[in-house]
């Protein structure tokens, strides 16, 4: 007997929550008017790096110089706190360890290797030769990492980071040591500082590699989340996990090596961002993503506007300000994770 009417919309009316439930629930937990007050904030900041400055925008050649120095410092701070906080956060799924991120791995070390034997063996070489040359040896450097991390038995939330750390140390030291004989010490220097006072046009366009990063985090956050589970259980799902696991290495690799080569070392940037935004929100990574990225650049402009202000017209780098208040996060968290009960394993 065929179906009435009412009766296919009966069934009909049934069949929809269960297609469009999981969808439009996830599109709430993106779409939020907190999400939305944090994009407020967050353009207000960048409004404000855009305004300040020794230089005056409103002087007659002022908009020459507004457009020359002030708009791509402000979009390579996009673009930089972005990437390294969302950076830092595909490592410590792919490590299972909040510790975790490219300064705590050796992977902005090996950056730096990277740029000095460019700068050694190629004196003239483009920012282009040199950007290749730190993407290089940073994805180098934290394949060793994660080899290395394979032969080591006991995994702690402190053995991790101090195994990178250990392993970025020697780099550094071998970084160091080839600056100092070919004369880039001083070169050297500048980049392990990180600022934004040499970010002006011609030279930050590079960064624009960075939002395809960041827009293929978004694309594979899932395969990233399964990954996070462990190697056993992401394969017994179907997803392949050494797959997974180079393309990640290769997205921390670009987006550090091109930020180092621009910008220079942003240190815990990485790790401060992914754990506050878990804090507060909890660990669903695709609802996440967005906060972090917003959480990111909020964080890099504020150091940035501190160290622009705090001793007018001079400059105090921003990788010194991030240091400052990564360590002191750094800190919080262990001594959190000790009233807790003790550190994860």
């Amino acid at each position: 007997m065929p179906d009435t009417p009412s009766a296919a919309r009966s069934r009909e009316d049934l069949a929809t929550p269960v297609a469009r439930g999981p969808r439009e629930t996830r599109k709430q937990r993106l779409l939020t008017s907190g999400l939305l007050i944090a994009v407020l904030i967050t353009s207000g900041l960048l409004m404000l790096s855009l305004t300040t400055g020794a230089y005056d925008v409103f002087s007659a050649d002022g908009f020459w110089m507004f457009g020359i120095t002030r708009v791509p410092r402000t979009i390579a701070l996009v673009l930089a706190g972005a990437s390294m906080a969302m950076c830092g956060l595909i490592m410590q799924l792919l490590t299972q360890n909040r510790f975790v991120e490219p300064t705590t791995t050796g992977t902005t070390e090996w950056a730096g290797l990277g740029l000095i034997l460019v700068l050694w063996l190629f004196p003239g070489a483009s920012m282009l030769a040199r950007m290749g040359g730190a993407v290089t040896m940073a994805f180098i450097g934290t394949v060793i990492f994660f080899l290395f991390l394979q032969r080591v038995t006991l995994k702690s939330s402190l053995i991790v980071p101090i195994i990178g750390i250990m392993l970025g140390a020697v780099v550094s030291s071998f970084t160091t040591y080839i600056a100092l004989m070919t004369d880039h010490l001083q070169t050297l220097g500048i980049w392990f500082a990180g600022s934004f006072t040499r970010v002006v046009e011609g030279r930050y366009e590079l960064m624009f590699l960075v939002l395809g990063v960041t827009i293929l985090v978004f694309i594979t956050a899932d395969q990233f989340t399964v990954a996070g589970l462990g190697k056993d259980m992401a394969t017994n799902v179907g997803l392949n996990y050494t797959a997974v696991l180079f393309m990640g290495t290769a997205m921390v690799a670009v987006a550090t090596g091109v930020t180092a080569t621009v910008v220079g070392t942003l240190p815990f940037l990485g790790l401060v961002v992914p754990n506050i935004v878990s804090l507060f929100r909890g660990d669903d990574l695709r609802s996440n993503l967005p906060w972090v990225a917003l959480l990111g650049i909020a964080t890099v402009t504020v150091c940035d506007l501190i160290g622009r202000t705090i001793r007018a017209p001079f400059e105090i780098p921003v990788g010194l300000v991030l240091g400052l208040v990564g360590a002191v996060v750094f800190v919080g968290l262990l001594l959190r994770q000790r009233k807790k009960g003790g550190l994860p394993v």
